[in-house]
């Protein structure tokens, strides 16, 4: 796709050849009523959130704590701590914890890749207690770990006390920070994230379904984890990839596995019929040449080391104005990724986004001949402006 023009006078006119043949107004209808204490829908790509109610509201989690767990339990792996061929013997306490379980037998050391989508799809949290006192020594000191990571992550509205999300007074989430982990896990943890896609793993001849109902009804939804107490109601992390497109919604405190599954899907499918995520520029592309003082060279390209996207309604991508802003005078040297610059992305005069642009190119120091010359250019410039 070609880059989006950076001249606010010409933005609308460049855009209609790349999204549409004319800009019409896109209809957007309300959020749709959701039936959940609090809700979250993001897009991955952008990063943008497309509707929220009550996202900082400290909630339970019940099994929704588990996608903590796992992420550590993957960092593990990934960093060559645990082995997914590793085998672990059940504790006493791993094989008595209450709730759901993947059915281990004491007296029978299970695989850390069996333990995983025993967590994962059949809930275990024997298999949870089991990959806790593995990695920490206790669920404690997991625990502890758990809000090390939540902090590092940016989770700042939550607080575990367990590996397992089972009842306690403590332990508290928010919806705006499962988007963040469930975001994490899919970056982070790429070659991992399929096992939320199984729909039933059998261990200990005792074959489970992953309780996601909409694994088995949506073909679009790869994940993510559900979560059940009294307590805390009918809770649904659900994640779709269509088109390339990513959406994360997040449903806490519905009434039944059937409510969180259509409450999920109105939020997923609003997201997706509604909305898009047009890509505006690609990782390391020369967004425009900026000059330069004191450095070999007179210009330097800058952009972004990621891809970007942003989302809007659909149709609407024709009318959006971006305007960048540089450090002026920019000094060498400069590196690569050294940011230079701000840009602003509006849309019908309402600022979507902000972004820091960056060096996608490095300019090293001129000679003190050249950097003489550039301070008295820069004299003459700011004497006649």
């Amino acid at each position: 796709m070609p880059r989006l023009p950076l001249k606010s006078s010409i933005v609308a006119t460049a855009l209609v050849a790349v999204f549409s043949s004319s800009i019409t107004q896109a209809f957007v209808p309300p959020v749709p009523e959701i039936a959940a204490k609090s809700y979250y829908l993001y897009d991955k790509q952008s990063g943008q959130v497309l509707a929220a109610r009550d996202p900082d509201l400290q909630v339970e989690p019940a099994s929704l704590t588990k996608m903590m767990t796992t992420y550590i339990t993957f960092k593990m792996v990934k960093e060559g701590k645990l082995k997914l061929n590793q085998t672990l013997l059940v504790s006493e306490k791993g094989w008595k914890t209450e709730g759901s379980r993947m059915y281990l037998d004491p007296k029978v050391p299970a695989t850390v890749e069996d333990l995983i989508k025993g967590m994962i799809v059949q809930s275990g949290n024997d298999a949870c207690v089991t990959l806790a006192e593995a990695i920490a020594g206790s669920e404690e000191v997991f625990a502890q770990m758990m809000n090390a990571e939540a902090k590092r992550l940016g989770l700042k509205g939550s607080h575990f006390t367990n590996s397992t999300g089972l009842p306690d007074p403590a332990l508290h989430v928010t919806t705006s920070d499962l988007g963040r982990l469930a975001t994490a896990i899919i970056n982070d943890f790429p070659e991992f994230y399929h096992i939320y896609s199984i729909k039933e793993f059998k261990y200990n001849n005792i074959s489970q379904p992953n309780r996601n109902l909409l694994l088995y009804r949506d073909p679009f939804v790869d994940g993510m984890k559900t979560g059940h107490t009294n307590s805390a109601g009918y809770n649904l992390v659900a994640s779709t990839k269509r088109d390339g497109r990513r959406l994360i919604s997040v449903v806490v405190g519905t009434a039944s596995p059937e409510v969180r599954a259509a409450e999920s899907s109105k939020l997923l499918n609003w997201g997706t019929q509604f909305f898009e995520t047009p890509k505006l520029y690609a990782a390391k592309q020369a967004v425009q040449q900026v000059p330069v003082w004191k450095g070999k060279e007179s210009q330097i390209a800058v952009g972004f080391m990621a891809d970007q996207y942003i989302t809007v309604p659909k149709g609407d991508a024709a009318k959006l104005k971006i305007d960048l802003t540089t450090q002026q005078p920019l000094m060498a040297p400069i590196k690569v990724g050294q940011t230079v610059g701000t840009m602003k992305i509006t849309l019908d005069g309402k600022v979507l986004s902000e972004r820091p642009v960056v060096a996608v190119a490095a300019v090293e120091e001129a000679s003190i001949f050249g950097r003489a010359w550039d301070t008295i250019r820069l004299w003459w410039k700011g004497l006649f402006g």
